[in-house]
Parts: C-alpha cells; sequence; structure tokens
C-alpha cells in the first residue's frame, strides 16, 4: 500500500514567517522525484523554488496561486511506496534531502540547518489546522474564527503587533488559510480604529455620510515591496541622517581601467574599483562601518566590510551583498558583483544574499542622473552614492579643459559621527576617484 506524506511550507530562515505561491511546478497526479522543486514562492527577501524531500505521485496541492501561507502549512501531500516508486529515507536521515529550500540544504556549500523540534503536546496549540486538500486547483475557503481557544495567528511578528497597540485577536477574522491571522489583518484592524476615534466627533451624535472610496489602481505593500517600504519607513523614523557631496575628476580613474582591461585577463568593473576603494576609506574611518545598538545604547563597530550595492530587477530595486569586501581584490570584487546580479535579476537570490550588509554602495549613475540624498538601508550607519561620469569642463592644472567628472554623495548616521568625519571620508574617496596612485598607499 503505498504511504500518504504531507510536505509541509518549511523554515525559510532569517526570521520569515510566511511566503506567497507565485507558481506550481506540479499538478495533482504527477510523478515527483527526491528533491524535485515542486511549487516557487515568494518571500519578503527573495523568490525561490522550494523542492519536495518525497518521491511519488501528488496526490493534493494546498493553495492557489497569490495565496500567502505560513510557515509549516501543508503545501502538498504524495503517495510514496509500493505502487509508486521505492519510498525514500526519512527527510532527517536521508542525505542531502529534507524539508529545505534551492540554495539551502541541500547545497554543500552552505552550512548545514538545524532542524527545530516542538516538544510533545503544542503540536495543535502552536500552528493553525491544517486546510482542507484540493484534488485539483480551487480557491481554499477559511473557515471563521473562534472565539475560544487559540489564536489562529502563527507569526510571533503579528503578535507582538497586536499586543502592543492592545488589539484583542481573538477579535478578528483572519484572511489567510483557515481563517489565520495575517500582519495585514492586524494593521488593517488597527487603521480601522484610528480612522474611527480621529473621525467621532467629541459630543455630537450626528453621523457623517460615509466617503467613497478613492479611486486608482491599488497595489499591495507586500512582499519585496512590502519589506523595502517598512524598511525605509524605519530608517527615516529612527536614524538622524545627513549628507555631505563633492564633485571628482574621474579621468585618471577611468584611465587606470582602461591600462587594466587592456592585459588578458577578466575585465574589471568602475563598480568594482569604487568598492575597494570604499573598504580602503572604511579601514581609515571605520565609524562609517557601524551600527547602533538602541536597547544597549551602544554604536557597535563592525570588524568586516560586508558590501551592499543596489540593483534593479524586474521585482524592483534588491541590495545584494559582497561577504568580505575588505579582503577582495578588484578582479575579485568584478566577479562577485557580476554573479550576485544575474542571480538577483533571475530571481534566484537566497533570503542569505540579501542580508547582512554593514554600508552600501549605490550607483544611480545608471539611470542618468547625477546626484541624489538616499536612504540609509537600515540598519547600516552609511551608503556612498555615485552619480554618472560625464565630460564637464574642469580647471586641470590651471586651464580650463573637459574632464570626465562624477558627483560623489554620502549619506551617514549622524549618531555614529560628526560632519569631519564623513567629510573626510568622502575627501579621501574623491582622492583616490582623482589619483588612484593614493589608493596604493592602503594597499
Amino acid at each position: 500500500m503505498p504511504q500518504v506524506l504531507e510536505f509541509k511550507l518549511p523554515d525559510l530562515g532569517e526570521g520569515l514567517t510566511e511566503a506567497e505561491i507565485v507558481r506550481w511546478l506540479v499538478a495533482v497526479g504527477d510523478v515527483v522525484e527526491i528533491d524535485q522543486p515542486v511549487v516557487e514562492v515568494e518571500t519578503a527577501k527573495a523568490m525561490v523554488e522550494v523542492p519536495c524531500p518525497y518521491g511519488g505521485v501528488v496526490t493534493a496541492r494546498f493553495g492557489e496561486e497569490g495565496t500567502e501561507l505560513p510557515v509549516g502549512a501543508p503545501l502538498i501531500t504524495v503517495a510514496v511506496g509500493s505502487g509508486t516508486m521505492p519510498e525514500p529515507e526519512p527527510a532527517e536521515t536521508s542525505s542531502g534531502s529534507g524539508n529545505v529550500l534551492v540554495g539551502y540544504g541541500t547545497d554543500h556549500s552552505r552550512p548545514a540547518r538545524r532542524r527545530r523540534v516542538r516538544p510533545a503536546g503544542t503540536a495543535q496549540a502552536a500552528a493553525p489546522s491544517a486546510p482542507a486538500a484540493v484534488a485539483a486547483p480551487a480557491a481554499v475557503t477559511p473557515a471563521a474564527p473562534v472565539a475560544v481557544g487559540p489564536v489562529a495567528v502563527i507569526s510571533p511578528l503579528v503578535r507582538k503587533l497586536a499586543r502592543d497597540n492592545g488589539l484583542d485577536l481573538r477579535a478578528l477574522h483572519g484572511s489567510g488559510p483557515e481563517g489565520l491571522i495575517l500582519r495585514a489583518d492586524v494593521e488593517a484592524a488597527l487603521a480601522s480604529a484610528s480612522t474611527a476615534v480621529a473621525a467621532a466627533p467629541a459630543a455630537v451624535a450626528v453621523a457623517e455620510a460615509p466617503r467613497p472610496a478613492a479611486q486608482g489602481e491599488r497595489i499591495p505593500l507586500k512582499g519585496l515591496r512590502g519589506v523595502v517600504a517598512e524598511k525605509l519607513s524605519r530608517s527615516r523614523r529612527e536614524i538622524p541622517e545627513a549628507t555631505c557631496w563633492v564633485d571628482a575628476d574621474a579621468t585618471e580613474l577611468m584611465a587606470a581601467r582602461a591600462a587594466m582591461n587592456a592585459v588578458d585577463g577578466p575585465k574589471i568593473s568602475v563598480l568594482a574599483l569604487l568598492a575597494r576603494i570604499c573598504t580602503a576609506a572604511l579601514a581609515k574611518y571605520p565609524e562609517l562601518n557601524s551600527t547602533v545598538d538602541l536597547a544597549a545604547n551602544e554604536i557597535v563597530r563592525l570588524p568586516a566590510v560586508h558590501l551592499g550595492f543596489a540593483a534593479q530587477t524586474g521585482r524592483g530595486l534588491m541590495v545584494p551583498v559582497v561577504r568580505d569586501a575588505q579582503d577582495r581584490s578588484p578582479e575579485s570584487l568584478s566577479a562577485e558583483f557580476a554573479r550576485l546580479t544575474e542571480l538577483a535579476r533571475a530571481g534566484k537570490l537566497a533570503p542569505s544574499d540579501l542580508t547582512g550588509g554593514t554600508f552600501t554602495l549605490n550607483n544611480y549613475g545608471v539611470f542618468g542622473v547625477d546626484g541624489s540624498t538616499p536612504i540609509i538601508n537600515h540598519p547600516e550607519a552609511a551608503m556612498l552614492g555615485v552619480g554618472r561620469i560625464i565630460p564637464k569642463p574642469w580647471v586641470h592644472q590651471g586651464e580650463l579643459a573637459v574632464r570626465k567628472v562624477v558627483q560623489l554623495s554620502l549619506t551617514f548616521d549622524h549618531r555614529v559621527c560628526d560632519g569631519g568625519t564623513a567629510g573626510g571620508f568622502l575627501r579621501y574617496v574623491a582622492d583616490c576617484v582623482e589619483n588612484p596612485a593614493v589608493l596604493l598607499r592602503s594597499l
């Protein structure tokens, strides 16, 4: 007799608690192999393919494309064993398999992740009941929440948001599977309560006529866009940022790059040269490679430079991170920038590729603009912006000449340093751009 096994949405790591189904890669009745991707999901940080740890016949799918599921919710059921194909070893002991994402456990280049085990008797209280399986694509109908018993919410962030604002979760009807309460439900309830308080006159009982809903296209702030919006808003709320800028003559830097690329070997990008200059500048001004720990009321200076860089993709702006950039050569930086950019545009970055940055390099010159005052990538303390490099009139050696000029801007957290440090950092970067030989003293 075949054994029917249930595969649940695995722990996505990086604190992620839910994901949206983007595209099913299998249908009911399909035969799948061990570790074959069965669904493509979008988390708040990346789009990933989820492989199934079982081999057999798909007997049911849970949720339609566009449905948001919490970690631990059923994805599919698979009939394995006699009558289908040899049953795989259990996920806990099989080699290279288990409830993992592409780019995590089955990739032996990444460290193995420990599985979290719930104490016996707590599974029902810790997660909502599984939604009914569908034998063919069909909409998932949420069940009405009960007034007693466990609250239908799995995310600790959702519970904290409700607790901090004095909201009773038992009064809400969740929009997720089986009535699961999502963050959007809590935010909508808080917004509704705030509107009601603001609109109610102090001593007037006359009801106002309802206002018509705003017209126009509505785009949900969820997934990557939602995370970006929240992160930028938090940055503006918490960080007292300031910006300084300077124009620099990049003619010599461009000539040095042309000379490097004239010899045999991999080509070196302008971004890689600027990154190498940044790591040298951060070695001189380590205040800018830091973060602020509000809980401890301390500035934490970080030992390594994990350099984020802005990459425009079909899903929006992403900031992949180059680890230990201070130890890389321009050639190595060029290769890593190219690799991460390709993964970003293909939607195949792992969440770990988008987190942990300590300083960001933002080349907005690719958009044809000269300057910008960007928002710091929280919880970092600074960002260097680079405008387009274009011919401009410039006084060179006492005479007016046409030179390749670039505008450099530094946005920094005024809590970690004052203007003297920020100006010193930016001036050093500009000096290296104008005369790359200055960088040799730091190598």
